[in-house]
């Protein structure tokens, strides 16, 4: 009786697990914000739209990091809306304004490639310091939580703390590990784990590379072998290149990601730390100038704060449903 009573106080006090819109609405929170700050006026006005609110809302744009080229592309999609048919207010150029943004990004929302065997192998690729270790480690939690069998990588061989700090994700995931020590050749690690996750059964393996920075050539190159071993045992593997970015660097992450995707075939983009920044407007300026996808988003620091991408969900949490 006891015990019970206190399982139910516990129950009581913990807070009720927010819902997907209300996450993401949290994550572009500081983003969201700022837009208002700088655009209320042209909001709220009710007079018809004129070039003056324009130019105001394609600064607000650039300043949260949508970019100068997406930026005056969007506005001159409105201009021209607006010498066709007349935007009444404030109100209405807003609706305008999430169609543009929702197009956008849905032009380039295309599902992954289908797997014909298993593992489906996704290689995780990024700088130092973007969260790819972290991201990866997050990425099995979410597809354990799916009811997915899933194979951690620690390819990432030049650091013997990456290669532990998996190790530490592996087990709050509840999956298996396959690594070396420090030094030993990521293809080769790779290789192994591809040979293990394929006589296992195994739904997924996630490969954790090394932080490579994009200045490296030599390092890019590795990143091209590994491609090539994977090739070798799973001809249509990988299925998935994600590119780690720090939404914090917003337009500098654009360089890099370019680089990575001549390098390694990125096939979309996982963007953490949106929650730290006022740059979410990067998502939009990814999916107009890079042409990939934005798959997932880091919305924080615990084990379930990866949320798959949701264009919808995302220019309504950033501009108001």
């Amino acid at each position: 009786m006891i015990q019970t009573l206190f399982g139910s106080l516990k129950e009581a006090e913990e807070p009720p697990k927010q819902g997907f819109f209300d996450r993401m609405k949290q994550a572009v929170s500081r983003t969201r914000e700022s837009l208002e700050d700088r655009i209320e006026g042209v909001l709220s006005m009710t007079r018809a739209v004129d070039e003056d609110a324009l130019e105001e809302l394609e600064m607000s744009l650039i300043a949260s990091d949508l970019g100068v080229n997406t930026a005056g592309e969007i506005i001159g999609n409105l201009r021209e809306r607006a010498k066709r048919q007349q935007i009444e207010n404030g109100a209405e150029l807003k609706t305008l304004l999430k169609e543009q943004l929702k197009n956008i990004l849905d032009e380039q929302q295309r599902p992954p490639r289908a797997v014909a065997t298993v593992p489906e192998v996704i290689m995780m690729v990024g700088v130092n310091g973007t969260g790819k270790t972290t991201t990866s480690g997050k990425l099995c939690a979410h597809f354990r939580e799916q009811g997915k069998s899933v194979m951690l990588c620690a390819a990432d061989t030049f650091r013997a703390a990456a290669i532990e700090q998996l190790e530490v994700w592996s087990e709050r995931s509840g999956v298996e590990m396959i690594k070396s020590k420090q030094g030993a050749d990521p293809s080769a690690v790779l290789f192994d784990a591809l040979q293990a996750s394929k006589a296992r059964g195994r739904d997924y393996l996630i490969v954790d590379t090394a932080g490579r920075l994009h200045t490296k050539s030599g390092l890019m190159d590795e990143l091209d072998k590994m491609r090539r071993t994977t090739q070798r045992i799973i001809p249509d593997a990988p299925h998935e290149v994600l590119l780690v970015m720090d939404a914090t660097t917003g337009q500098n992450g654009l360089q890099q990601a370019r680089l990575f995707t001549e390098a390694a075939g990125v096939t979309g983009i996982v963007l953490t730390k949106l929650d730290g920044t006022a740059k979410g407007g990067i998502a939009i300026a990814i999916a107009r100038e890079l042409k990939l996808p934005v798959r997932y988003i880091g919305v924080g620091e615990k084990i379930d704060d990866l949320l798959p991408f949701n264009s919808d969900a995302f220019v309504d949490s950033l501009l108001g449903a």
